[in-house]
Order: C-alpha cells, then structure tokens, then sequence
C-alpha cells in the first residue's frame, strides 16, 4: 500500500528527530550574538550584504557558510580552518549534553513562529516523509556538499513544516511549557526579529516529541539543495554514520503558520526591452508608472485571474498577463496535474524563459535568484538587466503538489520567516 499521501499512516517508520549536542557562541566572546547571525547562505543578497556581514563581527556565521577564497576549494579549506579555529578559540563550544532546542521568532507585525530544532533522519521522497516541492541545481547541490565536507558540520537548520491538530497537544504543548522558562539567550537582529533559543535534554520529553513527530510527515519550506545535499552524503557513508541526520528546524503550521513569499529572477544581459520585443503579442503587456508596492498590488489582481508577472529594470514596471493559450499547449509539458500546468513559475520556466528568451534556468551566468523584491529591481537597474517579479504560491497548492511527487520548478516559493544561521550548528564528530 501507497502511504506517501497519507500522513498519519501507521505502517511506515516515520520521522526521526533525534538530540545533539550543539554548538553556540559564547556570548563573551563575540560582540554580541545578532552580530554574529546571517540569513541563510542563499538569501544574503543585498550588493554589500556579504561584506556588512562580515564588517559586523570577525566570527560572524557568514565567514562559515559563504566563505571567500580564489577558487572553491580554498573557500572551503578556509571555512573549515574557521570552524576548527573558532572551536580551540572558545567562540563556538559544544552544549555538554546532547538535546533537542525550541527556537522561536517574532516580529512587531505579530509574526510569531515556534518549532524544534534537531537531527532529522535523511530520507529518500519514495519514502514519503520528507516531501520536496521544488526542483534543485545540481551545481548549488555539489558546492554545498563540498562545504558540508570539509567542515563535518551541518552549519543551518533546514525548515520543515508538518500539520498537527492546531491545538496545543504533543510536541506544542511541551514547547509552549518550555518558552515559560528563561532562554538561553535572547537576541533581536536588524530586521526587526526576536530570537530566544531552549533547549530541551529531560529524557520524558524527548521521548514525548519524537513519539508524536513520528507520525507526521514533512513538507520542505526552505532547504532543498542542502537536503538534497544530506541525501548525498548520507549516500556517501556506511550507515550507521552522523550523516544518516540532517539538521532541521520542524515547524507546525496549524499552530504556527508561515509567510509565503515569492522568489523573483534576475535576467542578466537581458535588457528590459529586448525582453519586451520577444513577446511580440505573445503576452498583455501593460506599462505601470507607479511605485513598487502599487505595481505589486496591481500583480496580485493580475495573478488572481492566470498567469501574471511584473518585469522590471528600466525605470518602470511591465504586468505580463492573459498568455496565448495556443502557447502554453505548446510550450507547457501536458504530462502533469492541472496545478502544476497552470503554475506561474511552470509557465515562466517552460514558456518564457525556454521558449521566448532562451535563458537557461541553471546557469549562473544568465539568471540569478532572489528573495528580496526591491533588491532584485535595484539589481536589475544597476546592471541593464530584467527583473523577472512573482506572486507567491498558496501553501496548500505546494503540499498537495508534494504528496503527489510533482515537483514545482525551482525556487517558486519562499517560505519564512526562516531560521537564522549561526544561533545553533551540528558537528557531525561530536
């Protein structure tokens, strides 16, 4: 029997969250730990985001996850020197008993996200407990695995969701028991989020949460190349071996539920009005003289009735929608579910970017990925290219995709807030 839609299922084994001793700086070590924190390695995209983070604190995170070296092999070499350094230094030390930790973010919006951090075992999708929903970048998969190599360490958290009940039982109520209890540590970072990280080691309630994660599966939020870089060095190694796990923060969205955002695209060497002129009538093409959050508002009510997008990068904003038909039945692959068809980022993957501009999605060289809207449309500006601006799937079209083993095209959604890199890490030889 199938059970991979069935999350619940009895029969199969199910996640496996188990505790590890983890790594955290010292507070009197570093100049305070928000200075020492990064988004993860992939959403640090301001043009002096890199070099702010490092100005920041010379033993901020990002000096780990995106080191800076001629060749690849020498930033990787360099990371780990940092690690090992940093360990004999004191900055980062290993808590003395192995547990799982409750991290919680909020903002001023209201915001609030809660969820347990541990060593997830690494599963294959056929299994059907860690679901993916987007497509990887074999590239950003190698580069990460190399990283993962020569540190021996998970340096961030994946985010996963599950669906509980939405009520305060299990795993839910013990973490609101534990955020009643003093954190380890407190901190707000620059854009405006609380963090307090607890741990938890009583073995009762270790065993409470891992009974109750048992019989859920997870849906990746945000992790997918570093998953997939679990998968394959967990591939690498004799099991049993630390690489069966992979550090995850788990998320219940029924109690905690998650900002989806979009992921825009940047087109270099593209300029916005070539992009323009190889439409030719393929596409609505409406020009928007407005600001950015009015051009967004006015996407959201395109994007209601089909396919739309804004492009952007030469002063002004262009909607994109009402696509011909005759296009998409030739452009768009017919061997998958209506949902996925109709996707905005199966139509830009499939018929703009393949069929129109001739843009390969995985070179680096011809597109980048960004989360942030009005960076994307700085960069494009700077640079005399196109921004290529989204609207943001809906979460329950992403699952219901996922449990079926569709796979959305890469990097279509955004989901957060996402953990912070740098309050917790895992030694994979500790």
């Amino acid at each position: 029997m199938n059970t991979a839609g069935h999350p619940e299922a009895t029969e199969r084994r199910g996640l496996e969250l188990t505790p590890f001793r983890g790594l955290r700086y010292d507070p009197d070590r570093v100049g305070g730990l928000a200075a020492v924190t990064s988004p993860p390695y992939d959403v640090v995209v301001r043009p002096d985001g890199l070099h702010q983070l490092q100005d920041a604190d010379p033993h901020n995170i990002v000096r780990l996850i995106l080191p800076q070296a001629a060749t690849p092999g020498a930033r990787n070499e360099q990371a780990a020197k940092t690690l090992r350094r940093w360990l004999s230094e004191g900055v980062l030390a290993a808590d003395p008993d192995p547990g799982l930790y409750v991290y919680e973010q909020r903002d001023g919006d209201g915001m609030l996200q809660r969820g347990v951090i541990g060593a997830l075992r690494v599963t294959e999708p056929s299994e059907g407990l860690v679901l993916p929903h987007e497509d990887v970048i074999p590239h950003v998969v190698a580069d990460r695995a190399d990283l993962m190599r020569a540190t021996s360490a998970n340096l961030e958290p994946l985010l996963l969701t599950y669906r509980g009940t939405g009520t305060a039982t299990e795993t839910t109520a013990l973490i609101e028991q534990t955020v009643e209890r003093p954190p380890l540590f407190s901190t707000t970072t620059e854009d405006g989020f609380s963090h307090r990280l607890w741990s938890i080691t009583d073995p009762a309630d270790l065993a409470h949460v891992q009974s109750d994660l048992a019989r859920h599966q997870a849906l990746i939020a945000d992790g997918h190349h570093r998953w997939a870089t679990y998968r394959r060095l967990r591939a690498e190694h004799l099991s049993p071996s630390p690489w069966d796990y992979g550090l995850v923060l788990l998320v219940d969205t029924a109690r905690y539920p998650l900002r989806v955002r979009a992921i825009h695209r940047l087109l270099h060497n593209l300029p916005v009005s070539d992009a323009l002129a190889a439409l030719d009538g393929l596409f609505r093409v409406r020009r928007l003289e407005v600001p950015l959050a009015e051009a967004l508002e006015t996407l959201a009510d395109a994007a209601c009735a089909g396919n739309a997008y804004l492009l952007a990068g030469d002063g002004a904003f262009h909607l994109l929608d009402h696509p011909d038909p005759a296009l998409l039945d030739r452009t768009v692959p017919p061997d998958r579910p209506a949902a996925w068809r109709t996707l905005d980022a199966t139509v830009l993957h499939a018929t703009l970017l393949a069929h129109i501009w001739h843009i390969p999605e995985d070179d680096p060289t011809r597109i980048a990925y960004i989360h942030d809207t009005a960076a994307t449309v700085s960069k494009a500006e700077r640079d005399g290219g196109t921004a290529v601006l989204m609207h943001p799937v809906r979460e329950d079209v992403v699952r219901d995709l996922a449990r079926q083993g569709v796979t959305m095209p890469r990097k279509s959604t955004s989901f957060g807030p996402k953990p912070a890199s740098g309050l917790v890490l895992r030694a994979l030889d500790l």
